[in-house]
């Protein structure tokens, strides 16, 4: 389904293009105008993951951050990596490496969220 460019999406869009960390809402809220209201952000980040611009990450802290996705835009769909949340900036940033799993027969891997905190380069 084609979805309905309006300016706010444009705008979420180019925010989380432009980090090279995962934003959460909040995050996020601070870099719009003041006229965007909450629901508004959340249901962009929404079709965002649904559409698999963005994927969504909840860290240790219970927030969900959201970053842009290369991978996903060339589909080569791969989530099966650690993040790294900064205890002390609070930067949520995804690693390269990426996580070997091995599921049962019959078993279907959909999702990875694994979290690693601590304190970053910047901060230390």
């Amino acid at each position: 389904m084609k979805r309905r460019k309006t300016e706010s999406t444009n705008k979420i869009y180019s925010i989380l293009k432009k980090s090279k960390s995962a934003l959460s809402h909040d995050m996020i809220q601070e870099k719009m105008s003041s006229d965007v209201d909450r629901a508004t952000i959340y249901r962009v980040l929404n079709r965002f993951c649904e559409d698999k611009i963005v994927h969504k990450v909840t860290g240790d802290d219970g927030k969900q951050y959201f970053a842009f996705c290369i991978n996903c835009q060339e589909k080569k769909h791969k989530h099966n990596h650690f993040h790294f949340r900064c205890t002390s900036c609070g930067k949520v940033e995804c690693l390269e490496s990426e996580i070997k799993i091995t599921l049962p027969n019959d078993y279907v891997f959909q999702n990875l969220n694994a979290i690693i905190s601590g304190i970053c380069s910047s901060c230390t």
